[in-house]
């Protein structure tokens, strides 16, 4: 019998018990469907085991006959010296394009910063569009790099947008940089938890790198704690397809301050959350998300410790609270669901119960971890250790691939792409271009970044 029919017949052994088990929840009273699910539907009877569990928030399109959610934007524009010649000219006109898609209901704030910071175009209404690209054709590039600062100031930007509508709108910065923060605190940990800071205030960054001398721990641990897209952007050329792509995301927002609560059963322990900061305390697990695009699927890969289970039992492995403010209605939402486990010892069943959806996001942000563990390897001086662990990888996402029933795009692209990172690292060494390279990858993966950009070059 093949893999195909296996799965076949343990769903169907399974099937009606999972669904009566509210496995998975949604309806379309709410903006949001949401499920949980596991990797694999039915597990080992009689003995301890880990089990991984998706949590994942799938945002229908924007209603087509409502009017999108106001946007508050604030660009925060590096204008050191470094950024001469084509690289300001690029940036002006990127940002000329971000202001060109924003309408009468949105607010827009402009900072500019070198040695020091300044705010070019304070926070408000644009009134006057025709003064504000004056504005922006005038930047001209001089000084260093106090990017703390500019974020500081282009925070405070944001800020000004308060009142009976703040819930309603997208707050969004977009920081773009070609250089080493050389002003101010410089470090990623102080940038993280600047990020931190904004993402309880709602706030957002999207960090846009440009060239390759800026600092890409520094930008991504603030994208990252901000819940912000990240960006490498070799070519300046590109800063124009960057942005269009950035406020893109930003005018499909459909809801935002997101969380996920979950709690286990006393005899169910949460071990760790796979690929995105989680807060486990005892049985209950946090995850926040600060925004989340129409048509866009986010989730939450949690692994946890079951103990050992009869055959033919039905095991409470967690509830889940999913609360997000709807910008459409204006209103906060919250969704209820439960996941119990089942058990046999039949292995075919169990093999058949594989959830290829989950299966595939846990091959890849497992992955982007080890992208970044090549990293590490590499800078404690261990090359040969980072190309093999690329390659071992790339054949475990090989083998993952064959169990499928569809071979999946994204993992045979993923494959290419690693043959050709293993290589550079072997043959380059990890240079400032390839550690970008890794690093923006890993990070897009793990933040589920909606992107059309092409890392395979």
């Amino acid at each position: 019998m093949n893999v195909n029919m296996l799965k076949f017949y343990g769903w169907m052994s399974v099937g009606l018990s999972l669904l009566l088990g509210n496995v998975w929840a949604a309806t379309t009273e709410h903006l949001i469907e949401c499920k949980v699910e596991l990797e694999r539907g039915v597990l080992e009877a009689d003995q301890q085991q880990t089990a991984v569990v998706k949590v994942s928030l799938l945002a229908d399109a924007p209603p087509q006959d409502a009017e999108r959610p106001p946007v508050n934007l604030c660009i925060v524009m590096d204008y050191s010296g470094s950024m001469q010649g084509n690289k300001m000219e690029q940036a002006r006109q990127a940002a000329l394009e971000a202001l060109s898609r924003l309408g009468a209901q949105d607010i827009f704030s402009l900072v500019i910063y070198d040695t020091h910071v300044e705010t070019l175009i304070p926070a408000g209404a644009l009134k006057d569009q025709r003064r504000a690209r004056e504005l922006i054709q005038s930047i001209r590039p001089s000084g260093n790099t106090n990017l703390f600062g500019g974020v500081s100031q282009g925070a405070s930007e944001l800020r000004k947008a308060v009142g009976d509508h703040a819930e309603g709108m997208v707050h969004r910065m977009i920081l773009l940089s070609d250089g080493l923060a050389n002003v101010g605190p410089s470090s990623p940990g102080e940038l993280g938890r600047l990020g931190t800071s904004l993402q309880k205030e709602g706030i957002s960054v999207t960090t846009i790198g440009v060239g390759i001398d800026y600092n890409e721990d520094v930008m991504t641990s603030l994208s990252q704690r901000s819940d912000g897209n990240t960006y490498f952007v070799e070519n300046e050329n590109d800063l124009a397809r960057i942005f269009n792509e950035e406020l893109g995301d930003v005018l499909s927002v459909v809801a935002r301050n997101v969380r996920i609560k979950i709690n286990c059963p006393e005899n169910v322990k949460p071990i760790r959350s796979i690929g995105r900061d989680a807060t486990i305390r005892g049985q209950s697990v946090e995850v926040d998300f600060n925004q989340l695009y129409g048509s866009q699927e986010r989730f939450l890969l949690l692994e946890v410790e079951v103990p050992a289970t009869a055959a033919d039992i039905e095991l409470p492995l967690l509830s889940a609270a999913i609360q997000y403010r709807n910008l459409f209605s204006e209103q906060d939402e919250t969704q209820s669901l439960a996941l119990n486990a089942q058990f046999s010892k039949r292995a075919d069943v169990v093999q058949a119960s594989y959830n290829e959806a989950v299966g595939k996001d846990l091959l890849l942000t497992n992955n982007a971890l080890a992208k970044e563990e090549a990293i590490t390897l590499y800078e404690q001086g261990d090359q040969k250790a980072a190309v093999e662990l690329l390659r071992r990888n790339q054949q475990l996402l090989i083998q993952g691939n064959e169990y499928f029933s569809v071979p999946q795009e994204e993992i045979t692209a993923e494959v290419n792409n690693l043959e050709l990172r293993s290589t550079q690292l072997e043959e380059e060494g990890l240079n400032t271009k390839n550690r970008k390279l890794l690093r923006t990858e890993a990070e897009q993966t793990k933040s589920q970044q909606r992107t059309k950009s092409s890392w395979f070059k």
